[in-house]
């Protein structure tokens, strides 16, 4: 490892439905050995377990409403203060918004830490509806309708662009080209980080 190497690896990933989003952050998360933290997950991690948060998910779930922005917050504030996050995480469907991106800095700061690196799956529109199509068709998913797809790609596009500004102007947003072979935007991702001093855990 060179003098300049990172120690740990605080991560983000965002980018659309159909990116690869999933894929390429468990690839990171295991390369860099490292908990990849998506908010779903720990819904359903504390709903088993039956915790207090658990059943506020619950029966907020169960009601047909949205989890708040608060909730969320403790839940990942609470996943992040356990062992294996401590030197690192992947954080993957959370912030989702400028409030939980003030959220985030709050809990890393009380941590004494802060987000390293920002990854930006960029993926054109038609690339990711071309993508989702195609896995509609492959797996029968009924809610890959042309109509929802491009509802959700709304939301994405509406919510992640203050997101990117936030972190933009701290000057930790890695913009990564989606397109191409799996393997291949594996390696721009890592390239990225290791320009950044943040290196794998097989490359230390």
């Amino acid at each position: 490892m060179t003098a300049s190497a990172h120690t740990t690896a605080r991560l983000l990933i965002v980018g659309p439905q159909g990116s690869g989003k999933g894929t390429q952050g468990l690839r990171i998360a295991e390369a860099f050995g490292i908990p990849e933290v998506s908010t779903g997950d720990i819904f359903r991690a504390n709903i088993k377990a039956g915790t207090e948060l658990g059943k506020q998910v619950t029966a907020i779930l169960d009601a047909g409403d949205l989890v708040s922005d608060e909730l969320t917050g403790a839940l990942v504030s609470d996943r992040l203060s356990q062992p294996d996050a401590e030197d690192g995480f992947l954080l993957d469907g959370y912030p989702r918004n400028a409030a939980q991106v003030q959220h985030l800095n709050e809990i890393l700061a009380a941590q004494g830490t802060s987000l390293d690196v920002v990854i930006q799956l960029d993926v054109p529109r038609e690339e990711s509806i071309a993508r989702l199509n195609l896995r509609s068709a492959e797996q029968g998913r009924s809610d890959d309708t042309p109509e929802m797809i491009a509802h959700r790609l709304d939301i994405y596009e509406a919510q992640t662009a203050p997101i990117l500004e936030a972190f933009g102007a701290r000057g930790i947003v890695e913009r990564i080209d989606g397109v191409g072979g799996l393997d291949e935007i594996t390696e721009r991702i890592f390239a990225a980080l290791a320009a950044r001093g943040i290196v794998r855990t097989a490359a230390v």
